[in-house]
Order: C-alpha cells, then structure tokens, then sequence
C-alpha cells in the first residue's frame, strides 16, 4: 500500500484538541510525581503529548526539538494550565555532539534522567530510485540513530541510580506495509530490534526498555499533507475501532510505560492503533 500526499487537508475537524485531549482523559500514575523525564523531538504532534502528560504527572520534564516557536507555545500552554514549565531546549538531534550536550545540560540542572522518550522522527516520502547515500545518511540520523545516542547519554545517570525507564517509538507503518518511504520503514523496524537487545543488555542495571508502534495518529502534520476523505476511508476500513487515534492516546501508553505501574515490563512492543495491523 503507497500512501501519497494529497494536498487536501482534513476539513473536519470533530476530534478534541492535542490539548483538550490532554487535560480531559489523563490518569495519575503517582510514582512519576518528581521523576525527570526528557522527552526528543517534543514541540509538537506526538511529542507535544508526551510533554504534556507528563507534565500533567508532575514530573520535571526537558524537551529538545528544533521548532523553536511551536516548543515555546507548548511551553507557555503547560505554564496556563498550572503545571511546572518544561524545558525546552533546542537541538539538532542529527548533531550528535549537540545532543549530547543538550542532554548533559538538562542534567545538570533537573539532575539524572529517570525516564527518556525516545519520540522525535519525520516520515518524509520517498522512492527507491531517488535515494543518495547522502540521503541515506540523513534519514537513518533523523529516524534512527540519534535514538542510540540518547539512550547511550542517559544510561550512565540511570544505571548509578538502579533504575530508569526508556520509551521508544516505532511505527506500524512496516509491519502494515505501507510504501513511498523505505528508510522510514527501516529505520523504524531497527527501533524494535533495538528496544529488544538494550533491554537484555540494561535490564541488569534495573533499566527498562519497551518500544510503542503507534497508528495512523492525526497530528496536524498528518492533517495538512496527508488525511483527506480518501484516507479517512482507509482508516475506517482498516481500524477495528471507530474514531482517531490522537497523539494523547500514545502519550497515555508511554506514561503507564514509565510508571511504577509497569514495573516488570520490559523487552516489549505495544500497538496503539486502533486495531489497524
């Protein structure tokens, strides 16, 4: 299946707001109250979510992202809603040592990272025919290996403490067999293999690492390149549940993750699609 940009944007629009999703349907997990969270590529979409849940929470929460504008919206929209500011913290997560030195900095100020969601990704189309090695490069850095460098910084924090919780985010978008983005999809399915071999190789240090495979998530990027009448045919098809899924809905499932809720979870990969693969 080859899914195509259609230049229509969704037209309605009878779905709560990323926000009012947030501040209606969340659950307190009070272990994440004072947890230190860091949370890639957080200034909108799925991102923004996770930022806002877990500010809902009460956890200390960093966010690095490039979006400079929509990141300080966010952070004056957690600020409103009486809520500790999050801080954002602008990166380029392509730049390995600027991430690094992002991820120290937060450190150094909110103290050893309890809880890292690895959410930041764009899934840009593409062909076959018209990847470089250069293009190759840039995906893989923008959808998969800035994921290792994040977990590779924060690990030393989580292991003197015995414990920490890392959050990957997949995509269902290779197991459903979409088209038009093949490193995306790679990328992607190297999420999973590496959730599953950092869990055996951190769990010994009290670690935990599980990976989400969110669905077709009606973020406002997806909504202005992608969901039209056609697409929202095909959702309808081929979810088992009615509705959308929002980006809260994957929010939710990442701060159960990281709660003390879960805490004999790890080594696992949860669907949040509707019922989609």
């Amino acid at each position: 299946m080859k899914l195509r940009r259609s230049g229509v944007p969704c037209a309605s629009r009878s779905r709560p707001s990323l926000w009012e999703s947030y501040v209606t349907k969340n659950s307190i997990h009070p272990s994440l109250a004072g947890k230190v969270v860091l949370v890639t590529g957080g200034g909108s979409g799925i991102g923004a979510a996770h930022v806002a849940e877990f500010c809902a929470q009460g956890a200390t929460v960093g966010f690095l992202d490039v979006a400079e504008d929509a990141s300080r919206q966010l952070v004056e929209q957690v600020t409103a809603a009486g809520h500790k500011p999050p801080r954002f913290l602008r990166t380029d997560l392509t730049d390995v040592a600027a991430l690094q030195a992002a991820i120290a900095a937060f450190a150094a100020e909110a103290g050893a990272v309890d809880v890292l969601v690895n959410n930041a990704a764009h899934d840009e189309r593409h062909e076959l025919d018209a990847i470089t090695p250069e293009y190759f490069e840039e995906r893989i850095a923008v959808n998969l290996r800035h994921l290792v460098f994040a977990i590779q910084a924060v690990a030393p924090g989580m292991r003197a403490k015995g414990a920490g919780v890392i959050v990957n985010t997949g995509s269902i978008s290779w197991r459903a067999g979409f088209g038009g983005m093949p490193l995306y999809m790679a990328a992607k399915a190297g999420i999973e293999g590496l959730t599953r071999a950092l869990a055996r190789d951190l769990g010994p240090d009290g670690i935990r690492v599980n990976c989400i495979l969110p669905g077709w998530v009606m973020t406002e990027r997806q909504l202005t390149l992608w969901v039209d009448d056609a697409a929202r045919k095909l959702i309808a098809e081929r979810q088992c549940l009615g509705g959308y899924v929002e980006p809260a809905d994957i929010a939710r499932m990442a701060t159960w993750l990281a709660s003390d809720d879960s805490q004999m979870i790890t080594n696992q990969t949860f669907v949040v699609d509707g019922g989609w693969i």
